[in-house]
């Protein structure tokens, strides 16, 4: 599965269970541990795990197994780590305190619209 393929499904499991502020940051060229962060919000530590269960049960049907998950029994960030994509799901203060997308200000913002991202490269065959 390719890397856009990843974050089209995290973004529209995300979308489904209304996370809120979404973000993909494309890290191609600025660092080699992945592609692809997803950021996005919960509400409550509830709804923080609603999204994090979705995502991961998404991504188990799509065929992605053995993947790291981490801070899910807090559920103020949770990180799940799928190689080239690395989603994000945040407590609001946690992501104001951590502020991701100003430590990689560099990488270039994809605009999440209606759970689609916008700008996305299309896959290229043989990618990984």
């Amino acid at each position: 599965m390719t890397s856009q393929e990843k974050v089209r499904l995290i973004v529209e499991a995300a979308d489904s269970k209304h996370a809120r502020n979404m973000t993909l940051l494309d890290l191609h060229g600025l660092t080699l541990m992945t592609d692809y962060f997803f950021v996005c919000e919960g509400t409550s530590s509830v709804h923080i795990r609603t999204i994090t269960d979705h995502i991961v049960e998404t991504m188990k049907h799509a065929g992605m197994r053995g993947i790291r998950v981490e801070g899910y029994d807090t559920a103020r960030w949770v990180l799940m780590d799928y190689q080239d994509v690395v989603a994000h799901v945040m407590a609001p203060e946690q992501r104001a305190y951590y502020d991701l997308e100003s430590f990689w200000s560099d990488a270039r913002r994809l605009l999440i619209v209606d759970g689609a991202v916008e700008g996305l490269a299309h896959d290229e065959p043989g990618s990984v």
